[in-house]
């Protein structure tokens, strides 16, 4: 018996055991080489806030039910609730301008931004693409009536 007859006896006799010890400890390999992938990869990247398309959507919302104020209520009854709603136009219309990276004033406060800085957010924010209702306004002087 010659070194090869002897070396294609070794693999007959160690085959069995081999493939036992590939079947039992590969999901556990597998595991390893898979944790250690994820942990060499980046995190996926996590939104700032809500899709664009819904903060479109409650823009367009806010947007008609301020005009529908405007055009109904006594201006008594209306006041608070107008000032209210201005203030979310303000709030959602800063989170759009952050998703769409439209460079905008950060308030101090929710609410807190002009007549002007609203109507320039809002006309820069249809200028880059978010649809919009045409006539915007009339908003209040100081947020407040």
């Amino acid at each position: 018996m010659n070194a090869f007859d002897v070396g294609k006896l070794g693999l007959i006799v160690a085959t069995p055991t081999l493939l036992g010890a590939v079947v039992i400890y590969a999901p556990k390999w597998w595991g390893l080489v898979a944790e250690t992938w994820s942990r060499l990869r980046p995190p996926p990247p996590v939104p700032l806030g809500p899709p664009i398309e819904q903060l479109a959507a409650d823009l367009r919302r806010l947007l008609r039910l301020h005009g529908e104020m405007v055009a109904s209520a006594h201006l008594a009854m209306r006041a608070h609730r107008l000032w209210a709603v201005e203030a979310a136009i303000g709030a959602r219309a800063i989170e759009a301008a952050r998703a769409l990276d439209v460079p905008h004033r950060e308030p101090e406060s929710p609410g807190a931004l002009t007549r002007s800085e609203l109507l320039d957010l809002l006309n820069a924010l249809s200028a880059c693409g978010l649809v919009l209702p045409a006539k915007v306004g009339p908003f209040t002087s100081d947020g407040r009536l």
